[in-house]
């Protein structure tokens, strides 16, 4: 049997990404160009420079990707690249890049969903497979997801108002914190007492939905109200408060679900407080864990290229007409 090999390309938000994988799981090359620098002045990212800045790199990130693989066009049995949800902007520099380059090379286009690659970024350099619970946490998405099989994926849970990802980037920029504010709050709660400020938890009863408003608020008042604080511990308290949240309701899933099995994903996943925290939950309730590498969590183009695989083996390519969408359900 002939390898399947994908190459995945991600411009949905900062990062201009690209990827070979083949066969769904292993990753020749995976580069990633982060703006991460040009947006920290405005303290966040500003969608129109994002979409410039990918067209500056996009080029070479792609051909860098295939040299690094050792991969030429004409070995490739697809190009995978992000679709939605995202920037539009952004995301219409990927893709209209991919569409070229598909068309003039005759291979197959494999628009991705942007949470479900984010989900395939489990099955890079591993052997797990469906099904299982998977929790998807990042700067523009809170989700808990049923994931049946490769391609069938069920919402059961999301946010109703701030991502857990926004929240710590709001929360960091409250303290003066280098954007983005995620990475900078997990390294000082390493610091501090996460039972120090008991901020509120949001926790619906008839629901597997998050709610990170409030406890932003809480944080923001918190502030105002006092003048001799510690930053440490506020961190502390704070990624406490969303990782327990996080972790009760995504247990709360697998229960219901009658699974034995949860993910990580996004972002988020990368935070060491999150990973130690679902850890030991897992542990405590014989539940297998699997958490990507953190270089898989971020925004990357291997996720694309290894969701990309399931697509291509079920002849899901699409036509040229394939658009961009800011919004787009899973």
């Amino acid at each position: 049997m002939n390898d399947t090999i994908i190459l995945g390309i991600e411009t949905s938000c900062d990062e201009t990404a690209a990827a070979v994988v083949k066969n769904g799981r292993i990753t020749l090359s995976n580069l990633i160009s982060s703006q991460i620098d040009v947006h920290r002045k405005f303290g966040g990212v500003v969608p129109e420079i994002a979409a410039r800045k990918h067209i500056e790199v996009i080029s070479y990130i792609v051909n860098e990707s295939l040299a690094q693989a050792n991969v030429t066009l004409p070995e490739l049995s697809g190009i995978a690249v992000s679709n939605g949800p995202g920037l539009v902007g952004a995301l219409l520099t990927g893709l209209s890049y991919a569409k070229g380059l598909a068309f003039a090379s005759d291979i197959p286009l494999l628009g991705m969903h942007h949470i479900y690659s984010h989900i395939c970024a489990n099955y890079l350099d591993t052997d797990w497979e469906p099904p299982f619970v998977c929790l998807v946490v990042s700067g523009g998405h809170t989700h808990i997801i049923d994931v049946a099989d490769y391609t069938t994926c069920t919402v059961i849970g999301r946010t109703r108002d701030d991502a857990a990802g926004e929240a710590f980037d709001k929360v960091g920029r409250a303290l003066g914190l280098p954007y983005p504010g995620g990475p900078e709050i997990d390294k000082l709660a390493k610091q501090g007492n996460p039972e120090a400020i008991k901020f509120p938890k949001t926790l619906f009863e008839d629901s597997l939905d998050f709610s990170f408003s409030g406890l932003k608020s809480a944080v923001l008042q918190y502030l105002n109200k006092n003048d001799d604080i510690d930053i440490n511990d506020i961190c502390a308290s704070f990624q406490a408060c969303v990782t327990d949240v996080l972790v009760s309701r995504t247990m709360t899933a697998c229960k219901q679900r009658g699974q034995k099995k949860i993910a990580l994903a996004g972002g988020v996943a990368s935070n060491d407080g999150l990973r130690q925290s679902m850890r030991k939950a897992c542990e405590d309730n014989n539940i297998l864990l699997s958490l990507p590498k953190p270089v898989y969590c971020t925004d990357n183009a291997a996720m694309v290229a290894g969701g990309g695989y399931y697509r291509y083996i079920n002849n899901e390519a699409d036509k040229y007409d394939l658009n961009a969408f800011p919004s787009l359900d899973l």
